[in-house]
């Protein structure tokens, strides 16, 4: 079966973006910024119109598009929301706050430098208000360790999506079938997919979206 031909086929039928965003995303593409990709970006509407998500938390800013892309939507859907985005590269940071500003969004996102997990380890120990939907598109070495913050800062019902959880189809390999410099991040994000799967606090479902997608809900935290 021709995948890309089926994902050519399906990115057909999804709606553009704004004028403002599509140009957003069409800049970050030539720059050789990895954002959400379309599908991906389609499912993830449906959950935000599912849960409708007061608070976000968004682990990896980027150059602000999908934090920008959630907000766009949650707009129209006329829900009132707030959103965290950590962001460590200080070049991507810079270009994200100014897109924040450009699309007049400061009121609405507030960004966060500096490493992922210390900026977690500061929320967490200020014990602020849980999140509703967590999105995390950073680090993938470094999920397992986001995970465990994060499970800190949700509550039941929570939903936490995890972006490009095949990283390229490298998941599926095998350990010793994959270049030795790539070994880390392929045995860590597979025990992330077994984490998740057999966490008792988390349901959860891998979808073949994008580059892989995993949704899971929160059934019980340690709040």
């Amino acid at each position: 079966m021709d995948f890309e031909r089926i994902r050519s086929f399906v990115e057909s039928y999804i709606g553009d973006d704004s004028e403002k965003l599509e140009l957003l995303r069409e800049n970050a593409r030539n720059a050789g910024v990895p954002i959400i990709r379309r599908d991906a970006a389609d499912y993830l509407k449906l959950v935000l119109a599912d849960i409708k998500p007061a608070r976000i938390l968004e682990i990896g800013t980027a150059v602000g598009y999908s934090a920008l892309y959630m907000s766009e939507q949650l707009g129209r859907m006329h829900i009132a929301h707030s959103i965290d985005t950590i962001e460590y590269d200080e070049v991507r940071a810079d270009t994200a706050e100014k897109n924040f500003k450009d699309f007049g969004k400061t009121d609405i996102i507030r960004l966060f430098r500096g490493d992922a997990a210390e900026v977690l380890k500061e929320f967490t120990e200020q014990n602020s208000e849980a999140y509703d939907l967590v999105f995390i598109d950073a680090a993938k070495a470094q999920y397992m360790i986001y995970l465990d913050y994060v499970m800190n800062m949700v509550h039941p019902g929570s939903v936490i999506v995890t972006d490009n959880i095949f990283e390229s189809g490298l998941v599926l390999e095998s350990h010793f079938l994959v270049e030795k410099r790539d070994r880390t991040i392929h045995d860590r994000i597979r025990e992330y997919i077994e984490r998740i799967k057999k966490d008792e606090r988390l349901e959860t479902a891998i979808l073949s979206i994008g580059d892989g997608i995993a949704v899971s809900v929160v059934t019980g935290n340690d709040r």
